[in-house]
């Protein structure tokens, strides 16, 4: 189950001041960071025809993240949208099915920018660098994501009635060569691959010509090597 826990440093005042970033240099989806804002009443106008991969809606009270879906036309019958949803509470997933035109409920989820700094046991631990505020994600949450992450890291963690319930990792990050066979004297970014083992446990194919130290960016959507940082 996702959770959120919050820290505040009894000790510490932050200055009442803009936001302050941090000077690492991964590169994040673009976002726009506001303050959150009170709730009020929404408009939907979402119909299953908007259904698109990553679409954000509510079922029966639950957030959920589209998958896969499939515009059906039988030859006979009302038309339809077939989905492969992601329960963003349980992280369970199911197929669900939606007549063509039906009205859909976007989920009120909104992000911010939050900043990855360490592991505590089985939790991975995010601050706002503005609040020094902690929120917290169990290790079931995080998943697959965990090899990519860094401290120092700055991430997007996804809120829904006041919880996290998801993290985006940066598109792009930078992380060092840990372990890989020696390049060979000749080769060239054309030469083939092989496998290295990065500083953060993540696994990837690279040319022949890295070696042990070096740092290179990679895709976290793909797990793959862009080139030299």
């Amino acid at each position: 189950m996702a959770g959120i826990f919050a820290f505040k440093c009894p000790c510490f005042h932050p200055p009442s001041s803009s936001l302050s970033y941090s000077s690492n240099h991964f590169l994040l989806p673009q976002l726009t960071i506001s303050r959150r804002l009170p709730k009020f009443p929404r408009i939907y106008a979402l119909t299953s025809n908007d259904i698109k991969v990553g679409l954000n809606i509510e079922v029966d009270g639950v957030p959920w993240k589209v998958l896969e879906f499939l515009h059906v036309k039988p030859g006979k019958g009302a038309a339809f949208v077939r989905t492969t949803l992601r329960n963003y509470v349980s992280g369970n997933q199911c197929e669900k099915t939606f007549r063509a035109g039906s009205k859909l409920e976007e989920a009120d989820i909104f992000k911010e920018t939050k900043q990855y700094t360490y592991k505590d046991g089985a939790q991975y631990v995010f601050m706002d660098l503005s609040t020094f505020e902690e929120y917290r994600l169990n290790e079931a949450d995080v998943g697959d994501k965990a090899k990519w992450l860094k401290e120092g890291m700055d991430c997007i963690l996804l809120f829904w009635n006041d919880k996290v319930i998801d993290f985006e990792l940066p598109i792009t990050v930078k992380l060092k060569v840990a372990e890989v066979d020696p390049g060979l004297k000749g080769d060239t970014a054309q030469g083939g691959s092989k496998p290295a083992i990065l500083d953060t446990g993540a696994v990837v194919s690279v040319p022949l010509f890295i070696s042990i130290g070096e740092e290179i960016l990679v895709d976290t959507r793909a797990g793959e090597y862009m080139g030299r940082a």
